[in-house]
């Protein structure tokens, strides 16, 4: 699975707009956009972040 896949699944799991998600991660709206849309991909210290994220909120994935 891609992390534009992810990251979308998450949101939505959680009922987040992408602004909403975005102030979770401490990031810009137009970031979580541009992941969402394969635009662009997070770096590694994201990455880690929305790992933690996910751990926190009890989201697992399947090759995690």
């Amino acid at each position: 699975m891609e992390f534009k896949d992810k990251i979308k699944i998450v949101r939505q799991k959680l009922m987040l707009s992408q602004a909403d998600f975005a102030k979770e991660l401490g990031v810009a709206f137009s970031t979580v956009n541009e992941w969402e849309n394969g635009i662009r991909k997070p770096n590694y210290i994201m990455q880690r972040k929305f790992a933690t994220y996910c751990n926190d909120n009890n989201i697992k994935f399947g090759e995690e």
